[in-house]
C-alpha cells in the first residue's frame, strides 16, 4: 500500500503514498471490524529512550486493534544500552524478535542509523529536536477530517520552532499540497532552524517569520501551537524566561476566523488556556485520536512487510569530517559512517546540521 520500507522522515512518503495511507485510515475509521485480524501474529517493538504518553500508547493501541502484539521498553536504564551496547547491536537483536520497530530517542538522526542495521521496518517516533513523522501523519489526517482539504491554506506555527521536531516534519510534508503558506511565530531564540528554512526555500514554500502572535491570528486557517520544551534547554533560566511567551486565550480566539483550526501535538504546558478546550475549533484532543487511526493504517502495511537485509554499511574509520551538533547520533555511536544528503556535502545526513572538517 505505502511502498516505503521505513518511516524515518516524512519525505519517505510521496503524495500518492499519502493518499493511499489516508484512504486506509478512513476505511479503518468507518469499518474497524474488517481490520481486527490484519496483523494477527505480528509483533511491534517499541524502543522509547525518552518519555512518551500519546505516541507510545497510540502505537500500542494501534497494533492491538489490528490483532498484533507489542513489547518494548520506556526506560533505557533497564536495557543493555545502559551496559554500553551500541544502537546497531540493539536494533539487530530487537529485529530478531519483532516485525517492525518504533524508536524514540533524544539523539538526532538515530532513526536513520537504526534503519541502516535493520531487516524490518523502522518507524521514527521522534529523534531529539529533529523529526517526528508519524505526528505529522496525525496532523495531516486531522486537517483532512476537519477541513476536507490541505490546499490553499495559511498555517501559523507558534512556539518552539527551534527544537520542535513535530513542526519540522510538518513543514517537510506540506510541499505535497499546493498553496500552503506559513506564519512562523516564535521568539528569536527559538526561530526555525536554518536547515528547515533552506528546505522551505528549496521547495518554493511561502513563509513569513514573526514575533507577533496576537496580530497573526486573524490571518490563519490553522494555528499549530507547540510547547516550550524544557528538556531541550541547557539553561533553566532561559527556559523560564521563554516558557510563557505565547498563550492562546479565549480573547484571542475571538479574533480568529470562524473556521480556524487549533492543533497541538501535546502535551501542553500553559500555552493553550483550558478555557479554549470547549471552543469547537480546538481539535488537539481529536488530533490524538486520529493519530491512532493513521498509525493503524501505517502498521497495517509495515507489520506485514517481509524481512529485507539492509545494504552493507561502510566503515567510518577514515571519515574526514564530523558533525558539529552535540545531539547528533554520531557523537555517541562513533562507528557510524558519515553520510551527507544528496547534493549537500556540507550537511550531516543524520541530523541535517552543518558539518565541520
Amino acid at each position: 500500500m505505502i511502498h516505503a520500507r521505513n518511516m524515518v522522515s516524512i519525505s519517505d512518503l510521496t503524495k500518492e503514498h499519502w493518499d493511499s495511507l489516508y484512504r486506509c485510515c478512513c476505511d479503518i475509521i468507518t469499518h474497524p471490524g474488517e481490520y481486527v485480524d490484519s496483523c494477527r501474529g505480528k509483533i511491534l517493538a517499541t524502543m522509547f529512550y525518552e518519555p512518551s504518553t500519546r505516541t507510545s500508547f497510540s502505537f500500542q493501541s494501534a497494533a492491538q486493534r489490528l490483532g498484533g502484539d507489542t513489547f518494548g521498553f520506556s526506560d533505557p536504564l533497564g536495557t543493555s544500552a545502559s551496559k554500553g551496547e551500541t544502537l546497531a547491536d540493539t536494533i539487530r537483536i530487537v529485529a530478531a524478535y519483532a516485525d517492525a520497530i518504533v524508536i524514540r530517542t533524544p539523539q538526532e538522526g538515530a532513526a536513520t542509523a537504526a534503519a541502516m542495521y535493520s531487516d524490518i521496518p523502522i518507524i521514527n517516533a521522534g529523534d531529539g529536536g529533529h523529526f517526528h513523522p508519524t505526528q505529522t501523519l496525525a496532523d495531516l489526517a486531522t486537517i483532512m477530517q476537519k477541513r476536507g482539504s490541505i490546499e490553499n491554506i495559511c498555517i501559523g506555527i507558534c512556539g518552539d520552532l527551534k527544537y520542535g521536531r513535530t513542526v519540522h516534519s510538518l513543514v517537510e510534508a506540506l510541499p505535497m499540497f499546493p498553496g500552503v503558506s506559513f506564519k512562523l511565530i516564535s521568539p528569536p531564540e527559538l526561530r526555525m532552524p536554518q536547515y528547515v528554512l533552506d528546505l522551505m526555500q528549496a521547495n518554493g514554500q511561502e513563509y513569513e517569520e514573526s514575533e507577533q502572535f496576537a496580530q497573526s491570528i486573524p490571518e490563519l486557517d490553522i494555528l499549530y501551537m507547540t510547547r516550550i520544551q524544557r528538556e531541550r534547554f541547557h539553561s533553566s533560566a532561559e527556559y523560564r524566561r521563554l516558557k510563557g511567551v505565547f498563550i492562546l486565550t479565549k480573547e484571542l480566539m475571538a479574533t480568529a476566523r470562524p473556521d480556524m483550526l487549533v492543533l497541538h501535538p501535546l502535551p501542553r504546558y500553559g500555552e493553550i488556556a483550558t478555557e479554549v478546550d470547549s471552543d469547537p475549533r480546538a481539535a488537539y484532543f481529536e488530533q490524538a485520536r486520529y493519530g491512532m487511526f493513521i498509525r493503524m493504517a501505517l502498521l497495517h502495511d509495515f507489520l506485514n512487510l517481509p524481512r529485507l537485509a539492509p545494504p552493507p554499511v561502510a566503515s567510518s574509520d577514515t571519515a574526514p569530517i564530523k558533525c558539529r551538533n552535540p545531539a547528533c547520533v554520531t557523537q555517541s555511536e562513533t562507528y557510524l559512517p558519515q553520510i551527507t544528503p544528496a547534493g549537500d556535502p556540507g550537511r550531516c545526513g543524520y541530523c541535517d546540521k552543518e558539518l565541520v572538517d
